[in-house]
């Protein structure tokens, strides 16, 4: 199979879908790996690792579009890359379907093979492709609220850890999954006062015993809520509902009970955010203030840092990708996990959270197997 990798083209996004070595072990598979010339060097990976590992550097996107039958990517595809793609090629990369139609009917127009990391999902739930970025997220959150809470960023001029004699701050996560577990590692690690709430019992009794003592864990209800909006200084959104649409979990009139110069840091939005007021943004802009509080709503946070990113990202989807070239039908066949990744197919919507999002009809995939 010729495998494709285009240069990422959203809004300050370096990372890149496929490292040097990931391209000498599909290249050893028998595969050909097509590499858009300065698709690594975002991640630090020059072109000549790339042609060293036996890998075809082209120039620009449209051979890598035009030649390939599997597309590698991070983002989803942008406008100018949706209409590069045709009928039945093949697209491997984080989608976010359902905080989109116009993503959504773009990608059924083309007639491709839609699948997603984010729904790739294992027998106990676990989702292994969106793992390692929520890795990176949950932990950015804090250091982005933390940099936002400072004055001169907009913020209340707070220090998370404090200092002796003064109050630490209040981080209040919004779900306890990947997410708000690494946002609360380093929250309590800087030393603020940390609440996580969640819905899941078990999941809190869990984080009850794993956490330090400046952790609290809470059940997640409309009134602790907002008893817990009042309390704090950074708010981390952290809620997940696999391949679907997030709920809006606070509201605009809930923002009337934060503090002037509190900051919400969504990470959610790439699934359209769990606050109401949350719009995506970018690095280039990635904050504005809505009745004095200050939002982060960066859709690709882990883009920040991609030679981090990178690593993390591939070092999970690699051998995913390596199934998959071997004839995506095959793999889905051989891995029951990669079934659940088929968002769309030749025009049918084959994720049942993408379909009852926009009101489409929804296929089986297994009918398409």
């Amino acid at each position: 199979m010729r495998i494709g990798v285009p240069r990422e083209i959203k809004s300050q996004e370096h990372r890149v879908a496929l490292r040097p070595v990931g391209a000498e072990v599909l290249t050893r598979d028998g595969h050909e790996v097509w590499v858009e010339r300065g698709a690594g060097d975002g991640s630090g990976f020059a072109d000549d690792a790339y042609e060293k590992a036996g890998a075809c550097l082209v120039d620009g996107p449209e051979p890598v579009f035009a030649e390939s039958e599997m597309i590698l990517k991070v983002k989803e595809p942008l406008a100018e890359e949706i209409r590069r793609i045709r009928p039945g090629q093949i697209v491997f990369t984080y989608f976010h379907f359902a905080a989109s139609r116009e993503l959504t009917e773009g990608m059924i127009a083309t007639g491709a093979v839609a699948l997603a990391y984010e729904t790739v999902e294992e027998e106990d739930g676990r989702l292994p492709l969106l793992v390692p970025m929520s890795e990176v997220a949950g932990r950015m959150a804090v250091q982005e609220g933390a940099k936002y809470l400072e004055r001169l960023s907009g913020g209340r001029g707070i220090l998370l850890g404090g200092v002796p004699g003064t109050p630490p701050g209040e981080v209040v996560i919004l779900g306890g999954g990947v997410v708000g577990t690494n946002a609360a590692k380093m929250a309590a690690g800087l030393g603020a006062r940390v609440t996580i709430l969640d819905v899941s019992l078990d999941r809190l009794r869990y984080l009850e015993d794993v956490m330090p003592a400046n952790v609290e864990c809470l059940f997640s209800d409309v009134h602790t809520i907002r008893e817990m909006l009042a309390r704090a200084d950074l708010l981390i959104g952290a809620v997940l509902l696999a391949g679907a649409k997030a709920p809006n979990l606070v509201t605009r009139a809930d923002l009337a009970h934060m503090k002037d110069g509190a900051v919400i840091v969504d990470v959610a939005v790439d699934q359209g955010g769990c606050i109401e007021t949350c719009r995506p943004t970018t690095h280039d802009d990635p904050v504005y203030v809505v009745d004095g509080v200050v939002h982060y709503c960066v859709a690709n946070m882990p883009g920040a840092v991609p030679r981090t990113s990178t690593i993390a990202l591939t070092n999970a989807t690699l051998p995913f990708a390596r199934r998959i070239a071997t004839g995506w039908k095959e793999a889905c066949r051989k891995d029951r996990r990669l079934v659940r990744g088929l968002n769309i197919i030749g025009g049918n919507v084959t994720y049942r959270a993408v379909a009852e999002a926009f009101g489409l009809e929804y296929v089986d995939p297994e009918s398409l197997l």
